[in-house]
């Protein structure tokens, strides 16, 4: 049994194949390590985020070049496991150790890491769950950053003009194709060079 949940059955995901549905334990429990890793990063990212923000006082929106982080595991985790909910789960996770540890946000981050990793998963979902590439990471990227970019002008910066308005959304979704779609994708790629990702079709197809 122990080898079943860790070995890749004979139907595991093939690009342009109908996607393998069903989680085996080794894919939630990867998922969880992601997401447990990634609220580690995050909490520490929301100090740096707090502590630099007086360096973009005279112009709020360029901070935005930084958000690219908080949107890795809605990429990275469909890239290794490659089953739907994937985004959404390593996102939430994330959020909500992130919380647990102390953000400045408070408890509205765990409506963030809901949204962002719903976002993240339809880049994926686009494609019915049958390729996990370049083009998927990126358009993933998009939209979770077009999410998070949304819910900070909603809750945060209702009042700040058109134009600082559409430079932050636009420098978010930069931060997180740059940061999570490419930089996530190379990761990914470069740890199934490794063998790290043998269990994965991920470690077997990159």
């Amino acid at each position: 049994m122990a080898e079943q949940a860790v070995r890749p059955p004979s139907s595991e995901i093939v690009d342009g194949r109908a996607p393998v549905r069903r989680w085996r334990t080794v894919d939630i429990v990867v998922t969880a390590v992601l997401g447990v890793a990634f609220g580690v990063v995050f909490w520490a990212w929301n100090l740096l985020w707090s502590a630099t923000g007086a360096a973009f006082a005279a112009f709020p929106p360029a901070q935005a070049f930084m958000y690219g982080v908080w949107l890795l595991p809605a990429v990275i985790a469909p890239l290794i496991v490659r089953r739907p909910g994937a985004a959404l789960f390593a996102e939430l996770v994330a959020a909500v150790l992130s919380a647990l540890l102390g953000s400045s946000w408070g408890s509205v981050i765990l409506l963030y890491g809901l949204l962002q990793g719903l976002a993240g998963e339809l880049g994926y979902a686009a494609f019915a769950w049958r390729r996990f590439g370049w083009p998927q990471a990126l358009l993933s990227a998009v939209l979770a950053g077009a999410m998070a970019a949304v819910l900070d002008l909603v809750y945060y910066y209702p009042a700040w003009s058109g134009g600082w308005k559409t430079t932050y959304l636009v420098v978010v979704v930069a931060s997180t194709v740059v940061v999570a779609g490419v930089g996530g994708t190379a990761l990914v790629r470069a740890l199934a060079r490794t063998g790290a990702l043998s269990s994965f079709a991920a470690g077997r197809r990159g």
